[in-house]
């Protein structure tokens, strides 16, 4: 079963499939506690907070109600819905606090392309053609450790910054915690602010990574 927050079609916002129509499927529960999350009401895993399906997919507004789903019947719900969107979107809270592999697996036989945006501190349970997307959360609050394992499975590095420091962590985390030959480094600007841009664009020239913009935030889209 998956306790899953939101389910909703728009257009993925940041990484390497930045403009990419996509079903975002929004999983509830997260220890890590970052401090900038814009995801708050998905930390707790509270029994109070069940709703039934029917409401989860009705849902306007940020709140921490969530549905308990089968990968069946959220794969039903999508026809349901309408959604036109083949990439799926697995992100939380942190996903991979469940174990993705029958959900991801499913979705990869019905056409779907899957991807799980995680901040690497949970072992990555999916199907192995799943995009994993880490975007390691390093000296959180909750006290978790970003795993070398789920560094290794990374095909993408998707890592906020806004000083030279966090470019630093990176670098020391890079070095702790390998990745696979062809991995994808992406830096994203904490909260766009102009001085966090310009400083992620002169390290990804220099480096020959990726900028991500977040680019549901300059268009203020869902």
């Amino acid at each position: 079963m998956l306790a899953i927050n939101e389910i909703f079609e728009t257009i993925q916002g940041e990484g390497v499939f930045t403009g990419v129509p996509a079903i975002f499927v929004r999983l509830q529960g997260c220890p890590v506690g970052c401090p900038w999350c814009d995801t708050q009401q998905t930390w707790a895993l509270n029994d109070d907070d069940q709703i039934d399906p029917a409401q989860m997919i009705l849902k306007t507004g940020d709140t921490p109600a969530w549905s308990s789903m089968t990968a069946q019947q959220v794969l039903q719900l999508f026809s349901q819905q309408q959604y036109t969107a083949k990439h799926v979107v697995i992100t939380g809270g942190e996903p991979c606090m469940f174990d993705l592999r029958e959900f991801t697996t499913l979705l990869h036989q019905q056409g779907y392309r899957t991807q799980i945006e995680t901040s690497g501190t949970f072992e990555v349970r999916c199907d192995p053609a799943t995009w994993v997307t880490v975007s390691p959360k390093l000296d959180m609050p909750g006290g978790y450790e970003v795993r070398a394992d789920a560094m290794a499975r990374a095909n993408e590095i998707k890592h906020p910054i806004a000083m030279q420091k966090h470019v630093d962590a990176l670098d020391a985390l890079l070095s702790r915690c390998p990745v696979q030959e062809g991995t994808t480094i992406c830096l994203q600007p904490i909260s766009q602010r102009p001085r966090a841009t310009q400083l992620a664009i002169d390290i990804c020239r220099q480096r020959n990574w990726r900028l991500s913009v977040q680019l549901h935030k300059y268009l203020a889209i869902a």
